[in-house]
């Protein structure tokens, strides 16, 4: 009996282990509206369970420092590039293969501790009822100064790719005259929205009528359920731009392009990286594979509206083309984009977090 009980025990460990070696445990700031569905047909693809932890980019930093190496966290999927460059300080993060960092064609960074998953560009969102396209100065750093606009800009403090916005605005512009732009913009009566669907949808009502946002969140709502893909035919320009203002009308939604070169274009890139904690690496380096594969990039093109990172991956219909919306960024080394701790101190000295 006792025999058959430890055959027993044994084949029970045996396959705990086999189960726990078919398993992933991800750290993401990532939202969960917006990639679970991935992370599910990831699931689904390979066998490899994921236990997923969801929350802010600095809370999940904040996460990882207080676990120090008894995390069990495999990958950290981070929803900015200056995270995971917090990360790379920290040596949060392991060197990647070559095989991983050559398939993005952009932002990869030199040391090669995470690779890029998706790329968002920073825009402002107007309503077509209320302001025109040629109220907006040439730059996102005069907005407060446009008096029409007193009052009614949105924006998103605590909010992660806010704050990668600023740690860049800190770098091309100087700690000062981002630290001034904050103040001018909260005389201004710049009003604060946890995250940028409410404050969109607050444009929608009429609470406000200028809103600091991604590209993707106005595309989404302009895109509709099951709208925004291409559908085999091919219309003028002057026909797109037709129909593009129409949705916009009807949707109350619009998006101004700031002046190429300045900071309100900037690209703002997703990443993932591995673990230095990671005991799975062999799974984490087939999630970041699937993450960068022709299946997963179409999902952030179709599903959420971002732009892919590899060839070969067409943009959705109304979408701006890469080319011509990366050359309105200004030009950013992202392995400068490290000081976060830096841009939360800034936002808690102006008052806003």
């Amino acid at each position: 009996m006792k025999k058959v009980f430890s055959v027993l025990l044994a084949l029970a460990l045996a396959l705990g282990v086999a189960q726990a070696q078919q398993s992933l445990t991800l750290y993401t700031g990532r939202s969960q509206a917006l990639v679970d569905k991935l992370v599910q047909q990831f699931q689904k693809d390979t066998g490899i369970k994921v236990n997923v932890r969801y929350g802010r980019d600095a809370e999940i930093l904040a996460a990882l420092q207080e676990e120090g190496s008894r995390s069990s966290a495999d990958v950290f999927w981070a929803n900015t590039s200056g995270a995971l460059e917090e990360a790379v300080k920290r040596n949060l993060l392991v060197q990647l293969p070559a095989s991983l960092t050559r398939q993005p064609q952009e932002f990869v960074p030199s040391h090669g501790r995470w690779v890029p998953v998706s790329v968002r560009f920073r825009v402002a969102a107007y309503n077509p009822a209320k302001v025109k396209d040629s109220d907006f100065p040439a730059s996102v750093m005069d907005l407060p100064k446009v008096a029409k606009f007193k009052g009614r800009i949105g924006w998103t403090p605590t909010y992660s790719s806010f704050q990668d916005f600023i740690t860049a605005m800190r770098v091309v512009k100087g700690e000062a005259a981002t630290k001034a732009w904050l103040q001018a913009m909260i005389a201004a009566g710049a009003k604060a929205y946890p995250s940028n669907p409410p404050m969109l949808e607050a444009m929608q009502a009429g609470e406000i009528d200028v809103a600091l946002t991604n590209h993707y969140y106005i595309q989404r709502i302009l895109a509709g359920v099951g709208e925004g893909e291409y559908e085999g035919k091919e219309e003028s320009e002057e026909e797109e731009k037709k129909e593009l203002a129409a949705r916009e009308a009807k949707a109350g939604v619009a998006t101004h392009y700031f002046a190429p070169g300045d900071v309100g274009g900037l690209a703002l890139v997703t990443g993932a990286g591995i673990l230095a904690t990671s005991k799975h690496q062999t799974n984490a380096t087939r999630f970041l594979n699937y993450l960068l594969s022709k299946k997963a990039q179409p999902y952030f093109v179709d599903e959420v509206r971002e732009y892919p990172v590899i060839a070969g991956v067409r943009v959705a219909k109304g979408m701006l083309p890469f080319a011509n919306a990366i050359r309105l960024s200004p030009k950013i080394d992202f392995a400068k984009l490290t000081d976060l701790e830096g841009t939360l101190k800034l936002l808690r000295e102006v008052g806003l977090l």
